[in-house]
């Protein structure tokens, strides 16, 4: 999998580094984890920026303690489902520390002597950010092109995890913020401390213990508790027409599903509307912008079993026909 431009000796001194890291040696090449080398803050927890020996940066994420999914389980999760994968669209986790250390702390009035286990995965590091930061900006936001190299790196992403491996991953928390860019643009998915390992023969599974992203989670996910890789098909949905319109989703409590989001780009994005949008796109770009708008729709749909398949997206993006699209 690429790591970017970075020369030969670069990547291999990366390629060296052990799968299990001690605690300390990721404590030193963040700084001590330092303000100043925070890249972002999320519910799960924080993301700091790394040097190698040889100056190559890495990202290292510290797991929180009070995150909405237990450290332990998310560590699982991410080492589990991701250690093995090699795709360019997916961010590669290079190694992780999970280490028991022994911390002095006061309790009801006295000291006590405690283990407190550290959490901490170290992922190749993604120059451009993420999504999020990117696309809602006008002043950073990339041409169509771009972006609709974007989309087709996100989908083929997906497309590894729901149907190229052995055994089915839903990612369950697919949003821009989880979208990481290297310096070529690539889209990287990331952060899969939700995610799920299907069993080869399952489709579907259930859970009480829903938890993701308002805006971006599927309505049987969100209110029956309902996995399967249809629930990652209404979020990359969601996703595809926030990356074409450059509108964010303005979900709330009561609209965990961003259908307002979904009405709207329903009723504006008409061709005409996009005619003239991007007045200055040629045909065949307008034609990718209507097919986007169109895959965006299809996939959120309130019925489950009306969406797309990864595999009918990848197809119409690349410009086949994917006959149950067009219906």
């Amino acid at each position: 999998m690429a790591t970017g431009a970075s020369g030969g000796s670069r990547s291999s001194l990366l390629s060296t580094l052990p799968k299990q890291l001690p605690a300390e040696f990721l404590k030193e090449i963040t700084d001590g984890f330092s303000d100043a080398r925070k890249l972002g803050h999320g519910a799960f927890g924080t993301v700091y920026k790394g040097f190698l020996q040889d100056g190559q940066p890495i990202a290292v994420k510290k797991l929180a303690d009070n995150s909405p999914v237990a450290p332990e389980k998310q560590f699982k999760n991410e080492v589990g489902n991701l250690m093995a994968i090699q795709h360019d669209n997916i961010v590669r986790l290079v190694g992780y520390c999970h280490e028991a250390q022994k911390k002095v702390i006061e309790h009801n009035g006295r000291y006590i002597l405690v283990d407190v286990v550290e959490s901490l995965l170290c992922y190749e590091y993604a120059p451009k950010g993420n999504l999020d930061k990117l696309i809602f900006d006008v002043s950073s936001r990339p041409n169509w092109k771009t972006c609709f190299e974007i989309i087709k790196g996100i989908c083929k992403g997906l497309h590894f995890l729901h149907k190229e491996m052995d055994r089915p991953i839903v990612h369950l928390d697919l949003q821009p913020a989880n979208i990481l860019l290297d310096e070529n643009m690539v889209p990287k998915i990331s952060d899969f401390g939700l995610s799920r390992l299907f069993g080869e023969e399952q489709t579907r599974i259930n859970t009480i213990n829903v938890v993701g992203k308002k805006g971006y989670m599927a309505p049987e996910y969100l209110y029956r508790g309902e996995i399967s890789t249809r629930s990652d098909i209404y979020s990359l949905g969601v996703v595809i027409m926030e990356i074409t319109t450059g509108e964010r989703n303005s979900s709330s409590d009561k609209d965990m599903s961003a259908r307002d989001f979904v009405d709207k780009v329903r009723e504006t994005w008409t061709d005409e509307y996009i005619a003239s949008k991007h007045s200055l796109l040629d045909a065949g770009s307008l034609q990718e912008v209507r097919k986007c708008i169109e895959i965006g729709l299809k996939c959120v749909n309130i019925d489950q079993n009306k969406r797309p398949t990864i595999v009918e997206i990848v197809e119409k993006l690349n410009g086949g026909h994917a006959h149950r699209m067009v219906n």
